[in-house]
């Protein structure tokens, strides 16, 4: 029966291979490189669904002034006019045509307007402070529009609006931050110029200035971000970025203290997430500068919290892209250089517990918690010792049945351990590996058969007594089932993860 074990699995892998290798040449490469490609444009689908966004900054007496003003009541061409025509009383003019230009037609018609831009940057940086201060409003209005021309029209302000964000006054630099913030997505030309006018080292000044204002700090970590997320944002923007003094403070905002605030640490936190997504090679500028222990330092405070219960003040906002930042950085890690970059910071419990703790609630912030787990031990001998000393593999067991994705990664883990040491595989099986996988092999999920097997392969491998013990466990029924679909089932498995270790240490841009 041993023997018939042994040659059940050893068929499901030389069919495997066949079926990969056979057919046309360079077959293996090329549904690596269309899953993958598949997988980007899902990735950054989702990015641009959920990031990409506008910024409207009101106070509370502002909305309810909006409440008050009735359709039609504020004509913009009757207040341009006053404007071009008025005296000392242009503040009073600019309050409601701020307002006015709340409304998307009066948007287009403004900037219709002969001279109306020349006007409103006339006054923007005229020497009355009021006048600026409602100027800016009313720039702001316009930068949140959902058409793009006004984008566009609001170009001569920039320079402007950039040399203003070293000035003192926080509401008003705020708003100059934000009505960048806005227009950066409507165009490729309006970034270009802001690339061209300085933006980047604007931005680090701002910071710099500003960096015990948590609203400033907030806004800035937005504007920086909308500017990230340009098509060509790896080419232009990000080795700007990285050049300049931005990384260091965007890291300085991560700060374990409460008292810091969430939200400019969330806003910094998504920054780096885009700089980590890009090509590798800028990582090594990252790790330098003590990114991944800032990181992970943050990320095993938070998630204690998490785990505790305090999901208070959206704490998971900033979970989902430190993860996504470790995770990134982990794979560009050197496997040397891995525990000095870590700096003693321990991710493997916490960890552990972040993904017990989301599993019920934020399912796919848990997956990615096991996708980080899966980098740190494709990477680290050490971290897959702890796993067993620190008796944390029942735990992930316990979640194998769990769909979305959540038992792949789990799974990849165990096999991260396996694939390390004999001796681990044996421990695996005595806590229960072997169990775990009879039961996963039955999944319909082609993904989970096929790491299941592999698992199960260096399993055996390692030992007879494992063989012999999933046999007496009714293994080899369930792997005769799998060979006898097997001709139905391999047409399946071609687009299944690369063999373990191959595809564990993968970049995700997610």
């Amino acid at each position: 029966m041993l023997n018939s074990f042994f040659a059940a699995c050893g068929m499901w892998r030389l069919n495997k291979v066949r079926h990969k290798a056979g057919g046309h040449a360079n077959n293996l490469e090329e549904l690596r490189t269309k899953r993958r490609e598949k997988e980007r444009a899902l990735r950054q689908a989702r990015r641009d669904r959920q990031l990409v966004s506008k910024r409207l900054l009101r106070n509370e007496d502002e909305e309810q002034d909006t409440m008050e003003v009735t359709p039609g009541e504020q004509d913009v061409v009757t207040l341009f006019q006053k404007l071009h025509h008025g005296g000392t009383e242009k503040e009073a003019f600019l309050r409601p045509l701020s307002k006015a230009l709340r409304n998307p037609s009066a948007q287009l018609t403004f900037i219709k307007l002969e001279n109306s831009m020349h006007l409103l940057v006339g006054l923007l940086t005229g020497s009355d402070a009021r006048c600026r201060l409602q100027a800016v409003r009313c720039l702001h209005e316009l930068s949140h529009s959902t058409h793009t021309s006004v984008a566009s029209a609001c170009l001569p302000a920039t320079p402007y609006l950039l040399t203003y964000l070293s000035g003192q006054s926080t509401k008003f630099t705020e708003l100059c931050l934000y009505t960048l913030g806005n227009i950066c997505p409507d165009s490729e030309t309006v970034k270009e110029r802001l690339l061209a006018q300085g933006i980047i080292p604007a931005l680090a000044g701002c910071i710099q200035n500003h960096r015990h204002n948590l609203a400033v700090v907030e806004a800035a970590g937005f504007a920086l971000f909308q500017l990230l997320q340009s098509k060509d944002a790896a080419q232009k923007v990000i080795p700007t970025v990285l050049a300049s003094s931005l990384p260091s403070q965007l890291l300085s905002v991560l700060t374990p203290d409460p008292d810091f605030g969430l939200a400019p640490a969330i806003e910094c936190a998504w920054c780096l997430h885009s700089l980590t997504s890009s090509s590798s090679e800028d990582h090594r500028e990252l790790l330098a500068q003590g990114a991944l222990r800032q990181c992970g330092s943050l990320l095993v405070s938070l998630g204690g919290a998490v785990a505790d219960g305090n999901t208070d003040q959206g704490v998971e906002l900033l979970v989902c892209p430190l993860l996504r930042c470790v995770g990134n950085l982990l794979s560009s890690c050197p496997a040397e250089t891995l525990h000095s970059q870590l700096g003693g910071v321990d991710l493997v419990a916490p960890l552990c517990e972040l993904v017990v703790a989301l599993i019920h609630t934020l399912p796919a912030l848990a997956r990615e918690t096991a996708w980080v787990l899966n980098n740190l031990t494709a990477h680290s001998t050490e971290s897959c010792s702890a796993l067993l000393t620190l008796n944390l593999v029942p735990r992930l067991l316990e979640l194998l049945p769990f769909s979305q994705g959540i038992n792949t990664m789990v799974l990849r883990v165990l096999a991260n351990v396996a694939h390390k040491k004999k001796e681990f595989c044996i421990q695996l099986a005595e806590l229960g590996l072997l169990s775990a996988i009879t039961a996963t092999l039955k999944m319909a999920d082609q993904d989970i058969v096929t790491l299941s097997l592999e698992v199960l392969f260096m399993m055996i491998v390692s030992s007879p007594q494992t063989a012999e013990q999933f046999v007496s466990q009714g293994g080899l029924s369930v792997l005769e089932a799998i060979q006898y679909n097997s001709d139905g089932e391999m047409e399946n498995v071609t687009g299944s993860p690369d063999p373990i270790p191959g595809q564990l240490k993968e970049k995700e841009r997610l």
